[in-house]
């Protein structure tokens, strides 16, 4: 057989049960548009550079030892290492 022949018979078979051709379209539609969205977040927060001229510079500054809503203040202390 030829891959017109082959071509039509698909169409002809999926003609026959509307239901499963629009359940078929529906899951490749579905799977389509989340493949291409989780991809999409993916580029966008981790494969694409910091839009900051040195990106290796930032840093993150947090304190440690306070309980959660009090209100003490204390100087931050320096600290090196490569912990995030």
């Amino acid at each position: 057989m030829d891959l017109l022949a082959d071509f039509r018979y698909a169409v002809r078979l999926l003609r026959r049960t509307p239901v499963f051709t629009i359940a078929a379209i529906g899951t490749l539609a579905l799977g389509i548009g989340a493949n291409t969205t989780i991809f999409s977040l993916v580029r966008d927060v981790l494969l694409r550079p910091l839009p900051y001229q040195n990106p290796d510079q930032i840093v993150m500054v947090w304190e440690e030892g306070r309980p959660p809503g009090s209100r003490e203040t204390r100087p931050l202390q320096a600290t090196t290492g490569t912990g995030v």
